[in-house]
């Protein structure tokens, strides 16, 4: 996996974590509204909800950080098998949330545009090695 990947997926696991936290446990803020658009009277219909996703939030955050420590202690298919997996959950997640929510279509942009970035990033570092290891073989046949 590339630098530029490890680093794009960084960004992913902090901002999943860090989402994870708000859901989890601010999701009552005022400040929030414009995030999870939830009204104060619908506070205790949706706590076990926030809850739940906020901690599944920071739990894929934490997985892509053991992906990556995978990948830097040359664990490289099993951290990349981590990074790319919940980086293509995530959009997924961000598509559907689009498809079934458009008026969220910020946080659906937000959920699943790093992801894809890096899920291209990871692709597209592994198609460039491919052809390095390629080159190296050919020229070693030679």
């Amino acid at each position: 996996m590339t630098l530029t990947a490890q680093v794009l997926a960084g960004l992913m696991a902090l901002t999943l974590i860090v989402v994870g936290a708000l859901e989890t446990f601010f999701f009552r803020s005022a400040a929030l509204y414009p995030i999870f658009l939830i009204e104060p009277g619908e506070y205790d219909a949706v706590a076990l909800w926030t809850r739940n996703v906020g901690v599944y939030n920071m739990l894929m955050g934490i997985a892509t950080v053991i992906g990556i420590a995978l990948v830097r202690r040359g664990q490289v298919a099993a951290g990349r098998a981590l990074v790319l997996a919940f980086g293509g959950m995530h959009v997924v997640l961000g598509l559907t949330l689009l498809l079934t929510a458009p008026e969220l279509w910020l946080s659906a942009l937000s959920e699943s545009g790093l992801a894809l970035a890096v899920v291209v990033a990871v692709l597209a570092g592994d198609r460039r090695a491919g052809r390095e290891r390629h080159r190296a073989d050919a020229s070693r046949a030679t």
